[in-house]
């Protein structure tokens, strides 16, 4: 069993939900990005998804387009969000997810992406726009070096394309609560907990939940059907507006644990 299977395995002993924050790396800075990773641990990340800047995110809404925007303009590149892993990997045990679309990834070579992604202590890769028709040779390459390679699904995603990405997915499945992209919302649609229904359907994965939760109230609820929770946008909307501020990283914390505000004592 994987990290992050063994990471799900023991949330669902202590009967608790799953917390995922994702932050951009390089965003604001690659110093402060591997401070991040290393408060959100200890704010009670369960599993951390650190994004590999990228030109051109379809996938995500302008609050993580400005923050891979800014990287990119100061250089940051898919080498030193491994780096970032590896520095935070010295002080944390929580499993990350390195979330990039598969240009970045191409570009630097699947097999030494897949080795260097070992070797930094990453624990799992999402492509954001590799569909499982055409993924066959690069969750090969992950599995031969331990490496989870995690899918999204929406709610548009056919019955017939589900199954395929069940066949094709380890660690966990990552649900998309609604059609469109990354952005916080003030309610969680229907959609969300009927696509999760339809998902265990046909796997055993554990499925988290992201797109658009951004309160306690919304982990909450996603918890209540889902065994974890994303947020993304909310966490990187803080750190463009604490960007420059002497607490940023103290200040994301507080942040991340008040999502768990409600959640049940640890």
């Amino acid at each position: 069993m994987s990290r992050i299977g063994e990471t799900f395995a023991e949330l669902k002993r202590s009967g608790r939900g799953g917390f995922i924050p994702f932050i951009t790396a390089g965003h604001p800075d690659l110093a402060t990005t591997e401070l991040l990773l290393i408060e959100l641990a200890a704010a009670g990340a369960d599993i951390i998804e650190l994004g590999v800047p990228f030109s051109d995110p379809v996938a995500d809404g302008e609050v993580i387009q400005r923050a891979s925007e800014r990287a990119l303009r100061s250089g940051v590149t898919l080498r030193d969000a491994l780096t970032c892993v590896a520095y935070a990997k010295q002080h944390i045990d929580v499993p990350i997810v390195l979330f990039s679309y598969f240009n970045p990834l191409l570009k630097f070579g699947e097999d030494r992406l897949a080795k260097h992604a070992k070797q930094a202590g990453v624990d799992a890769v999402l492509v954001t726009d590799l569909i499982p028709e055409e993924a066959e040779s690069w969750t090969e390459t992950l599995i031969q070096h331990d490496l989870d390679s995690i899918f999204l699904v929406a709610p548009t995603t056919s019955d017939e394309r589900l199954a395929r990405i069940a066949q094709r997915a380890r660690g966990f499945i990552y649900a998309v609560s609604r059609a469109g992209v990354t952005g916080a919302r003030n309610e969680m649609t229907r959609d969300a907990e009927a696509l999760v229904q339809r998902v265990r359907s046909v796997s055993d994965l554990p499925v988290a939940v992201g797109f658009g939760i951004s309160t306690a109230e919304q982990v909450r609820e996603v918890w209540r059907f889902a065994d974890a929770a994303v947020v993304g946008s909310a966490i990187v909307s803080q750190i463009e507006k604490m960007t420059g501020s002497s607490d940023l990283v103290g200040r994301v914390g507080e942040f991340a644990r008040s999502l768990l505000a409600l959640a049940p004592v640890r």
